[in-house]
């Protein structure tokens, strides 16, 4: 796979400020065009099925970002197991500890959420 430089949106301050303050008030909650991942494997219901804060991530990245080279525009469509992740795939190519949060046993509930 070929590097690619992510291009980040470019807010004006005070929408960006307001969106910094409000994030913190909803991070729990589901909003429109979140997507709750549906567990394909048995055996791990103690454990919440993922959430993913879509619009959190549209605020800091245009759609190309992540789409079409990592994941499918349909939901349901892409496969995302804790193994990719780890191993820098999906969600890892990102949550790698450098440039967002790293995805590991001792941040689960930043995904894994009731």
């Amino acid at each position: 796979m070929t590097a690619r430089r992510v291009r980040r949106v470019r807010w004006p301050v005070p929408l960006a400020l307001a969106a910094l303050a409000i994030g913190p008030l909803v991070a729990g909650a589901a909003e429109p065009g979140d997507v709750k991942f549906v567990r394909q494997a048995a055996g791990m219901d103690d454990v919440p099925p993922a959430s993913f804060p879509h619009w959190i991530h549209r605020l800091q990245y245009r759609c190309y970002a992540c789409h079409e080279a990592m994941f499918k525009m349909k939901t349901g469509e892409n496969l995302v197991t804790m193994d990719q992740i780890q191993n820098g795939q999906s969600c890892g190519a990102c949550h790698d500890g450098k440039t967002a949060f790293v995805s590991n046993l001792s941040t689960c509930t930043r995904c894994h959420r009731e």
